[in-house]
């Protein structure tokens, strides 16, 4: 009982916290403060614990006003050797798109509205023409991701009726996202031809009937099936469907601009050799190989693509002017290919040369190894990272990682590590490999994000093992 009665009461505390009144509201900071002394209390009655003086409660109230004002949604850095990680935000944006986007938040702009004619404009009017440059479709539109532009086509070209679709092709994606779903909510009928290694040309043939709407690829774009297998050439499938009279659809997935290959980089098939292959409507990221903000791009023919934007399933996919400003700068940067290794992140850092890799890590050694504990062994190592998302799927980039290596306890030290890097102010997600924490650095360009955080680092890891993991 003595240990309640020498709590504080509410308006002492209130007393005490002048500022967080001032920052928070009163009212949030007396929730707080009856939230602090009710935890309080419960572990005086479970015997965890005894009264605190009034100063230690104010701090912790003021810490936990802190903590509920501080966004859920914080930068990060992705060290996982997944250099473009859909659970990480995937692509980062050139510093072009965040001035664009930074632009056009802090004013009124001209999203739907026609400076010339002084009247109503298009949005799609802002990336269109640069789409229809830059992979040589005749029309295009934009709506909030890939999903949503397959939906969004086949509902339109395909409701209630048939689309063959080659078994090979039918994936999942994260979170248990699947292809045939995505045209089951279309409202097209999905027909399955072919089977999971072979589809010939012939399975499309026989699978066409008066209620086929359209033929459809889709790239399997996180994996790869080898060994006995057949997959019908694409400018094959297109010269079917038009035989028979229907149009012929591609969902390439984190479609690209540029022929990787010209930079020494596993080379992936193009939008614009998609459309070379007589293909009517390509669908594909704009937030993976494309290194834009997430966005589903439309490109194709321009009467399909017509009846693509009256659909008015359109409107409510449709994307803000946000990533309209950040799509728009990031294919202006596709106007010049040579730019794009330095001044698309992405590209960039699929790019960086070993050595450069090597001098990051060697910095953070000598940095980070005085703020670290005896059990733990800095070391370089040999690592290989992804493109990631869905882009690239089975090709690998060599690379190289930071690996914190530990003397007991090797698995309980590695998730020990781990917990500590991903708490701290600015968090840092790497992965476990082979019984250590290590953190690849291709993602990494300066050492000093990290090393600003040694201090921090080092308070984490007095912590004993015990209560982290």
């Amino acid at each position: 009982m003595t240990d309640f009665r020498s709590l504080p009461s509410v308006d002492r505390l209130l007393g005490q916290l002048p500022d967080a009144v001032q920052e928070h509201g009163r009212a949030s900071v007396v929730d707080a403060v009856r939230t602090e002394l009710a935890l309080l209390r419960e572990r005086i009655r479970a015997g965890q614990g005894t009264a605190r003086d009034a100063d230690s409660i104010a701090a912790s109230v003021h810490s936990r006003l802190q903590a509920q004002r501080r966004s859920s949604l914080r930068p990060v850095l992705n060290l996982t050797g997944t250099l473009v990680h859909t659970n990480l935000g995937r692509a980062v944006l050139p510093p072009s798109a965040r001035a664009a986007v930074a632009a056009v938040a802090s004013e009124a702009c001209n999203l739907e509205y026609d400076l010339g004619a002084g009247q109503r404009g298009d949005r799609d009017s802002h990336v269109e023409g640069l789409l229809c440059e830059l992979t040589g479709a005749q029309a295009a539109t934009v709506v909030n991701n890939n999903a949503a532009a397959v939906l969004l086509v086949l509902n339109t070209l395909a409701l209630g009726r048939e689309v063959p679709v080659s078994r090979g092709e039918l994936i999942e994606i994260g979170d248990a996202f699947r292809i045939p779903d995505i045209i089951s909510r279309s409202g097209a009928k999905l027909v399955e031809v072919g089977t999971t290694n072979r589809t010939h040309p012939r399975d499309f043939e026989n699978a066409i009937t008066a209620d086929t709407a359209a033929l459809m690829q889709v790239h399997t774009s996180n994996y790869v099936v080898q060994g006995f297998t057949s997959a019908v050439p694409l400018v094959e499938m297109s010269a079917i469907a038009h035989r028979h009279g229907v149009p012929m659809l591609s969902d390439l997935g984190s479609g690209t601009l540029v022929d990787l290959g010209d930079y020494s980089l596993p080379r992936e098939v193009t939008v614009a050799e998609v459309l070379n292959a007589d293909v009517d409507i390509v669908t594909f990221s704009g937030d993976k190989l494309l290194g834009g903000p997430q966005a589903g791009l439309i490109v194709g023919s321009a009467d399909l693509m017509q009846q693509i934007k009256r659909n008015p399933l359109r409107r409510a996919l449709r994307i803000d002017k946000l990533r309209i400003a950040a799509l728009a700068e990031v294919l202006a940067l596709h106007r010049d290919p040579q730019k794009l290794a330095q001044e698309l992140p992405t590209m960039r850092m699929m790019l960086r040369p070993l050595d450069d890799l090597r001098r990051v890590a060697e910095a953070l050694i000598a940095g980070l190894t005085p703020h670290l504990p005896d059990w733990v062994v800095l070391e370089i190592a040999d690592n290989t990272a992804q493109p990631g998302s869905g882009s690239l799927p089975g090709k690998e980039i060599p690379s190289l990682a930071l690996r914190f290596a530990s003397m007991p306890r090797k698995d309980a030290a590695a998730r020990h590590l781990e917990k500590v890097f991903r708490s701290l102010s600015l968090p840092v997600i790497g992965r476990i490999r082979d019984s250590a924490f290590q953190l690849d650095l291709r993602n990494l360009e300066q050492p000093d994000v990290l090393l600003a955080l040694g201090s921090e680092l080092a308070s984490g890891l007095a912590t004993p093992m015990e209560a982290s993991t």
